[in-house]
């Protein structure tokens, strides 16, 4: 991305452009800041505002899932596999959301690795659901979505 042709696109100049950003760095900083405070922090106080135990507030999660802008996720994930510093952001980003989803499987699940493993799988159905194109058997995708966290939230994987 240019700053002249993003100015151009926006209708300013490029001195009005950088009225606002004094460079190119500072405007994706703040990108990338602002999309970091909606879509981890805002989500987690939003969800964590709800007076639920820890399974409501899964299901609360995965009931906003479908507002979540994962086109945007998917830019930067792929931006991240050419850029270290969106890199390391992205690690954050992952690290935070597995974090807090570590301390809600943690509140119901006495095994260190059942924990871990109902994180990780919470998180790739959270985020990589979105990317998959199949089928369900007549299922549609948010009912296949919400069946996988049922099971997650069950009391055994039995």
């Amino acid at each position: 991305m240019r700053v002249e042709a993003l100015a151009a696109s926006l209708g300013v100049s490029k001195g009005g452009f950088y009225w606002h950003f004094t460079d190119r760095q500072a405007l994706l900083e703040e990108m990338l800041d602002t999309w970091e405070k909606a879509m981890v922090e805002d989500v987690i106080a939003l969800v964590e505002s709800q007076p639920a135990d820890p399974r409501g507030k899964l299901q609360h999660l995965f009931d906003l899932a479908p507002s979540a802008d994962f086109a945007v996720e998917l830019a930067l994930r792929d931006w991240s596999r050419r850029d270290k510093d969106i890199a390391r952001r992205l690690r954050r980003v992952d690290n935070r959301r597995m974090g807090w989803l570590r301390s809600l499987f943690g509140q119901f699940c006495v095994d260190e690795n059942d924990v871990e493993a109902r994180s990780m799988l919470a998180y790739s159905l959270l985020i990589g659901s979105y990317f998959i194109a199949a089928q369900h058997g007549g299922k549609t995708r948010l009912e296949m979505l919400q069946l996988a966290l049922d099971r997650l939230l069950s009391e055994s994987w039995n």
